[in-house]
Parts: structure tokens; sequence; C-alpha cells
């Protein structure tokens, strides 16, 4: 077995625990790989995009943000990921620092994983030119304003739901306990297939959030009365401004995130556990 270990460095304790996996990796006889724009002894150095090549499992060190951003590429190349935490709610991350020589378990095949599905995000501007965006957790369109409202039309089909909000907030079963918990939205499984339209700040309050199943392909158009800038982000990158006449689509990926559980921390468990730790 080989591993690829990409760690946030700007986490407080991240160079110190990628010390110690060094170590437990080549006393245990296991090769391990880092970007190349990192050094730290008992690793081979690579380029990042030939890191999710070398590695058979990947590990990141780092907050929630830090297993987005390498998850998606870790399910391109068919790769499973585990998440050591070094932020502070972490319902992506399986351990802690702490507990790193659980990776051991890696080894021996004594681990368990999940599949998270994702999102296709594809945006067709007014002149047809088409780009494709994936998200783990969500997709935002918001109004480039504190405080100013946009009306957005979320369809299936012919049907169509209008909010006039300051934004809406399209997120997968994973992205749940993300921005759309923030903006009043529940709290969906993560083995679930649907994904949630949650309204932001809506101006009326009869608009609810929506979950709809995983096989519907949802349009979106959005503008602004006051021809204000309307943003798309996804998984918190701001990815294209948003014309009158810009089309967006969203589908389920056919690609899933495989996620690594080395312990019995399940989804339940984790979410009792941060919100009591939210509460204190």
């Amino acid at each position: 077995m080989t591993i690829s270990v990409l760690p946030n460095t700007d986490k407080r304790g991240c160079t110190e625990t990628l010390e110690k996996i060094g170590v437990f990796l080549r006393e245990n006889g296991i090769k391990g790989y880092i970007p190349e724009s990192i050094c730290c002894s008992n690793f081979e150095s690579v380029s990042e995009e030939e890191i999710f090549n070398k590695g058979d499992v990947i590990v990141t060190i780092g907050g929630d943000g830090t297993i987005i951003r390498y998850s998606k590429k870790a399910a391109e190349h068919k790769k499973p990921i585990i998440g050591i935490n070094a932020g502070r709610v972490g319902y992506l991350a399986n351990i802690e620092q702490s507990e790193y020589k659980l990776l051991a378990k890696l080894f021996s095949g004594d681990y368990k994983t999940e599949k998270r599905m994702m999102l296709d995000v594809k945006i067709i501007d007014e002149s047809g030119n088409e780009a494709v965006y994936r998200a783990l957790n969500d997709a935002v369109i918001t109004s480039g304003f504190i405080s100013r409202i946009i009306d957005v039309y979320a369809g299936v089909e012919n049907d169509s739901v209008h909010y006039r909000a300051d934004g809406i907030i399209i997120s997968t079963p994973t992205g749940s306990t993300a921005y759309s918990m923030s903006a009043g939205g529940p709290i969906v499984d993560p083995s679930a297939e649907c994904y949630c339209i949650t309204p932001i700040c809506s101006h009326s309050l009869s608009a609810k959030p929506i979950i709809m199943g995983a096989d519907k392909t949802l349009s979106i158009n959005a503008f602004s009365k006051k021809k204000t800038d309307i943003f798309l982000s996804v998984d918190g990158r701001k990815v294209a401004n948003i014309k009158p006449k810009t089309k967006i689509m969203i589908t389920k990926s056919e690609d899933y995130v495989e996620l690594i559980r080395l312990n019995e921390r399940n989804f339940y468990k984790t979410l009792s556990m941060k919100f009591s730790d939210l509460i204190k």
C-alpha cells in the first residue's frame, strides 16, 4: 500500500502531525508521498497532480475545506480519502490529529467507506459557451452586495419556484450541515440521494427549503431588477458572474467521493458531538 498525504500547513499542529505520520509510515514499511511544495522527512515529494496517481489512499490534514478541495480530485482518480481534523467543526474528518496511529487500520483493511454524492453544475452563457463545476457541498447563487434582493427561478421540467431573496443554496446531503444549515435548511443523512434548495433571507414567509430527488435536473435562472451583480460559488469558490440570460443546470454527478471511516464515529455521533461543542 502507498499513501499520499495532503496537509494544510496553515492549520495549527498540522506540520507536527505530518512529521509524526512520516515516522509512523516509515516504521510500518509504508511508502508515503507529499506535494513537492512541502518539505518533510520520511516522504517522497511529487507534483500535486502526480500525488493522486501515486497513493492508493489519500489522507488530508486540515479542516473540512481541505477535504472538500482534494476529495473531488480523489474521486476523479477513483481513490478513497480520509481527513485528519485540524480545523474546528470537522463534519467530514473522521479522526483527530492525536489519533493518527489509527491509520494502521488502512494497512490491515480494517475500515469502512462511505459514498458521498456530488453535483455537476453546468453554466451556459448567452453565447452558448458551457462550463461544468463539481460540488461536494453546495452551489450558491447570491447578490454581489449585502442585503440586495435578487429573483431566482428554480425549476424541474416545466414547473418552477420563484424566490425573492439574498440568494439560494443548492446543497448535497454532505453540504446540508454547512451553509445550508446556517440558512435554516434541514440536516440530511449523507447516505441519501437527494439535494436541497434553501433560500437565503427570503422576503417571503412562505418560502421554505425544498428537498428534491437526485434523479431530477434542476434549472436555475437568476436576475436583479436593480442590475445588481449576481455570482455563482461552488464549494465556497466563486466561479462565475451570472447574467440574466445565463442558464444554470444542476444534476447528480456520476462520480462519488469515497470517504474512509476508521472508527465508529458515524454521522449521527459526529453530529451529536459537534452540537454539544457548539453549546459549550
